[in-house]
């Protein structure tokens, strides 16, 4: 049987789509913006069928460029509920094929259409083929550490209350690139640890040893941000070796601000 489906989003026709038994879904070539909208319903949820996404390797590295999504899909991975994997041919149409139903999936700017079938002997041989596409496929190394590793080791390594601020300002952003002119994750790790007088030393080391960056980033991302005014900071004294340097917020504007208000602040003087 052929059905159409027309919805709001990805989500509803997932929802839509797969609202049966089936444990493994496979998402063929999908957009960066389907991707991302997997992603964020998968991280929120536990009652979709495990993904294994065969995907072009340059949509896939472009979205992953985004720290909150790549984050977010690393936790994914080490989970278990999601693979990737990278596309070796192109394809007409994004798919999302389960052992029972295959969806052509074509998106719009403000909603997604969808054409499905539950034919046994057709779904059968497009998840084979599929199966054995993705069994045969390189698998894509994320280099981005998981989201909730990231909160767990802040918390404990630079404490909780740069952890709640950290969470805050991600969560007020909708992107993390690292783009001139844009706010990636370095920035608002320096930024939330300066809002707590952080030392340098200790925000570096533990943004090298998490995996977000390294300390040589981490201070060329300080002097960028302490020439633009948003950061400041202060010697500290020790008993061996050059001094430590606190981090500082640098401009009066910043002081006070909730989240959404901080990110914003920083991204309109770093633009």
């Amino acid at each position: 049987m052929v059905s159409n489906l027309l919805e709001a989003d990805v989500e509803n026709v997932l929802d839509a789509a797969f609202a049966g038994d089936d444990q493994e879904l496979f998402v063929v070539d999908p957009s960066a913006e389907t991707i991302v909208s997997l992603v964020e319903a998968a991280i929120d949820r536990d009652d979709l069928p495990e993904m294994s996404m065969l995907v072009d390797e340059r949509t896939l590295k472009d979205v992953m460029e985004d720290f909150l999504v790549a984050s977010k899909a690393a936790d994914l991975v080490a989970d278990g509920v999601l693979d990737l994997r990278l596309l070796g041919e192109t394809v007409d149409n994004a798919l999302f094929v389960s052992p029972s139903r295959v969806v052509v999936l074509v998106s719009t700017d403000d909603r997604v259409a969808a054409l499905a079938s539950d034919d046994d002997e057709f779904v059968a041989e497009v998840f084979e083929t599929h199966s054995d596409a993705f069994a045969d496929a390189e698998t894509y190394g994320l280099r981005t550490p998981a989201i909730s590793r990231v909160r767990e080791t802040m918390a404990a390594e630079i404490g909780e209350a740069t952890r709640e601020d950290f969470d805050a300002v991600l969560a007020a952003m909708d992107s993390a690139r690292g783009a001139d002119g844009e706010v990636d994750e370095v920035t608002v790790a320096l930024l939330v640890a300066a809002k707590n007088d952080v030392l340098l030393y200790d925000i570096s080391k533990w943004g090298e040893d998490v995996g977000i960056a390294s300390k040589a980033t981490f201070s060329r991302t300080k002097t960028r941000l302490e020439d633009l005014g948003i950061i400041d900071t202060e010697k500290v004294p020790i008993d061996v070796g050059r001094p430590r340097l606190r981090l500082k917020l640098g401009d009066e504007r910043l002081n006070g601000l909730d989240a959404a208000e901080l990110a914003a602040e920083v991204a309109e003087m770093m633009a």
